[in-house]
């Protein structure tokens, strides 16, 4: 029937074959993922001066990133650093790593316009008109020295976790700052995103409830959130605890907006490898960004954007948990998370649509178009295994890091947190049977 279908509208089969499936999936606008979804990794190549103690060097992390197959970045654009004394507004030695990546043109840039400055009184958080209207030139200038390379701007970082120490960093002032800095932004450079946000640990989403209730999305083109989990149970420390809070924090952003498709960045979240006690495997950091990545192909389009934290580790305690973040080592040798993340996307980065099922209870199927199907267990404890219900000779199956697909023809194929890769060569994927393994 499908043939039938194909030869009377002139359409090739698997062509065909993906229209349809996209039609079912309720894609956006049957667009590529990679340009309906930014992802990225957090870099720090805008803090620590000409020289990085984190170890972060342009050219091999430009190299990283390139390796990787993201499309973003996300760094610190900072003020005191930008501004120098003088009033004298620009790039300059201390902002020289960071300039050098962004004018590489490796992927885009989502920076962060935010830190006190040393030199302009109230301004850590800026609580005065006069402190404001500083923060708003410098913005401006900011804004305008990189207008050329697609950015997207964040409005400071974790101001909620600020205060707890400094009792300043408020909503209301928050919400003035927003108030001055879009509209500035936005006329300096009309087609680069404003995010507000950047909410950092919110137990109970009282931060966000109190922000939402003032009215701040009215000064943004979204809003950003961090979602960690590695110091919850072992048993939560995964990828799905965050793709369930990140949809809670979807339901109150939609209701706040009136808008189920408000812009969503999730610009932080990751999986230490340490060895203190809120550190996981390399395995286990490398299997929940596989199976994020390929969830977000399923995800409406209010998400826009995932940043992975970090790229490389920032140090080399290995059980100080800040030091080991990194998809890289601080040697910038590769972890497992190197290849799960560029295989991972590298499968759905062209996905026109996608839809999740379950296969059980804590198994999960992503079917997408182009005859691609990924499969994974939320529970690293449990194994299972699937195999084709028709004769499908086309059908393969790999995993990522591995690079050797085989025939699913006939098998039994194991499933557990390191996804399972289907590839049908543009057709459909039969139906699945599933076991629990021996």
């Amino acid at each position: 029937m499908l043939e039938s279908l194909g030869r009377i509208l002139r359409i090739p089969v698997a062509a065909l074959a993906a229209i349809l499936f996209i039609r079912g999936a309720h894609a956006q606008n049957a667009v590529p993922l990679e340009e309906r979804l930014l992802l990225g990794v957090g870099t720090h190549q805008g803090m620590g001066g000409v020289v990085s103690k984190r170890g972060y060097v342009p050219a091999i992390n430009i190299k990283e990133i390139k390796e990787l197959g993201v499309t973003a970045f996300r760094d610190d654009f900072s003020w005191s650093d930008f501004e120098l004394p003088g009033h004298k507004l620009g790039f300059a030695a201390p902002l020289g790593r960071l300039e050098a990546q962004i004018t590489s043109g490796i992927a885009r840039p989502i920076l962060i316009l935010g830190s006190g400055h040393y030199l302009v009184p109230n301004s850590t958080p800026p609580t005065t008109d006069q402190a404001r209207q500083r923060f708003v030139e410098y913005a401006i200038a900011a804004a305008r020295s990189v207008a050329n390379r697609r950015p997207l701007f964040e409005l400071w970082n974790e101001w909620n976790i600020a205060t707890r120490q400094n009792p300043q960093f408020n909503a209301d002032n928050y919400l003035a700052l927003a108030q001055v800095a879009y509209p500035a932004v936005k006329q300096a450079v009309p087609g680069a995103p404003f995010i507000v946000g950047a909410i950092g640990d919110d137990p109970d989403w009282k931060w966000t409830k109190s922000l939402l209730q003032l009215g701040l999305l009215k000064y943004s083109d979204g809003i950003s959130i961090h979602l960690y989990n590695h110091c919850a149970s072992p048993a939560r420390r995964t990828a799905t605890e965050i793709i369930e809070r990140l949809t809670v924090f979807h339901n109150l952003v939609a209701q706040a907006s009136g808008r189920q498709d408000f812009p969503i960045y999730l610009t932080e979240t990751g999986w230490p490898t340490a060895t203190a006690k809120c550190g996981v495997s390399e395995q286990v950091q490398a299997d929940n960004m596989s199976q994020l990545i390929l969830w977000a192909s399923t995800a409406p389009s209010w998400l826009k954007g995932i940043s992975l934290y970090e790229l490389k580790d920032s140090g080399t305690n290995t059980s100080e948990l800040e030091d080991n973040f990194g998809i890289y080592h601080f040697d910038n040798a590769p972890k497992p998370a190197v290849c799960a993340v560029g295989d991972s996307w590298a499968f759905i980065r062209a996905s026109l649509g996608a839809k999740e099922v379950k296969l059980a209870d804590d198994v999960v199927l992503v079917k997408s178009s182009g005859g691609k199907a990924a499969i994974w267990a939320e529970n690293s404890s449990k194994h299972y295994q699937v195999r084709l219900k028709s004769n499908a000779p086309q059908v393969t199956f790999d995993y990522p890091c591995q690079h050797s697909p085989k025939s699913a023809a006939g098998t039994w194929m194991t499933v557990s947190s390191t996804p399972l890769l289907l590839s049908a060569d543009g057709s459909a994927i039969p139906d699945l049977e599933i076991r629990q393994a021996q």
